[in-house]
């Protein structure tokens, strides 16, 4: 994992002449191209994971249990990484964030691993882990619409139609679904919908933060807000009794806090550092395919012909839009 790099501190008042930006390192931006990736694999054996762990029938949990149970496992993680990330500052004199700027890396940790992660706990209670990676794998196109919206980034007719593919796709799954489900699967589909956008929006009101904090440090601050909402839920709604699960719910648990959480933030928020909040977003086209192989393979998922069409659909709409956002920036280079 790539230490901070956090901006150095303001010039003094007489600065020197303004300098051409600096070239980044040879095969820097690659690799942001690959933290995403793998953070995007990894995060995709999440509800998979999830799954299991709602399907144990020793000790039933719901959506609030294994979230807190996740986020108490993964928090010493983050504590211990932060502190080694301020004693690094420290020792080097380079400062500390404002108080300020980490507030707010803390409250967009709560917007993006709580109430996206609880959204997202919840709607798998209802629908199929291939459902639920396909819904959540379009907050690519959100980080679009949200950043023209609201961050005053532009907007091309190519994210439009790649929207509207997408969400044919999507359409035609939910059609089939919605007759086998009832109000579960629209309840489920809604939930898994609303973390989409908040994970996007996390996304987008991220990448300035990691800027000035750095991706190590961020992370750690982010999640640790995260930590304290979902651990704050749990009491406020259950007894804490509830935590005494079986071994192999504890265990599920540990490997979605580890492999599903610990390891993908770090390497979502070293891409942020690297490459844009669009790129970052639409690399990991390959995260929901490899959920409904592990669906299929793992949790005996049936996959129809209904599933397969509109899983195209919706891998095309993304795909389409991720390589003609590489190729526009690469005329603007």
């Amino acid at each position: 994992m790539p230490l901070d790099n956090s901006p150095e501190p303001d010039a003094p008042v007489i600065a020197p002449p303004a300098a051409a930006p600096a070239v980044p390192p040879p095969g820097y931006v690659e690799m942001g191209y690959v933290f995403a990736l793998v953070g995007a694999l990894l995060f995709s054996t999440k509800a998979i994971v999830i799954k299991l762990a709602y399907a144990d029938t020793a000790t039933p949990v719901d959506a609030v249990t294994l979230l807190a149970l996740r986020m108490m496992l993964a928090l010493p993680v983050y504590l211990v990484v932060g502190w080694l990330s301020v004693r690094d500052r420290r020792r080097t004199g380079r400062p500390l964030p404002p108080r300020k700027t980490a507030i707010q890396a803390l409250l967009v940790g709560v917007l993006g691993y709580w109430f996206a992660s609880y959204a997202d706990f919840a709607g798998l209670q209802y629908i199929s882990a291939q459902f639920e990676r396909l819904i959540l794998f379009t907050y690519p196109l959100f980080v679009v619409v949200l950043g023209a919206m609201f961050f005053g980034q532009k907007i091309q007719m190519r994210a439009v139609a790649a929207i509207l593919v997408s969400y044919c796709g999507l359409a035609v799954i939910f059609s089939e679904k919605v007759g086998e489900g009832g109000s579960d699967v629209v309840l489920g589909a809604t939930l898994i919908l609303g973390a989409a956008i908040a994970f996007a929006l996390y996304q987008l009101l991220a990448k300035p933060l990691i800027a000035v904090i750095g991706p190590r440090l961020f992370t750690c601050i982010a999640m640790t807000g995260a930590a304290i909402g979902a651990l704050t839920q749990f009491l406020l709604t259950h007894p804490v009794s509830a935590l005494a699960v079986s071994d192999r719910v504890l265990m599920l648990s540990l490997v979605i806090a580890i492999g599903a959480t610990v390891l993908p933030t770090f390497f979502l928020n070293a891409a942020l550092h690297r490459i844009s909040a669009q790129a970052n977003a639409t690399i990991g086209t390959l995260s929901p395919v490899m959920t409904i192989v592990l669906a299929v393979l793992i949790l005996n998922e049936p996959l129809t012909l209904v599933d397969v069409v509109g899983t195209v659909l919706v891998l095309a709409g993304v795909g389409w839009f991720t390589l003609a956002d590489q190729r526009a920036r690469r005329k603007q280079v």
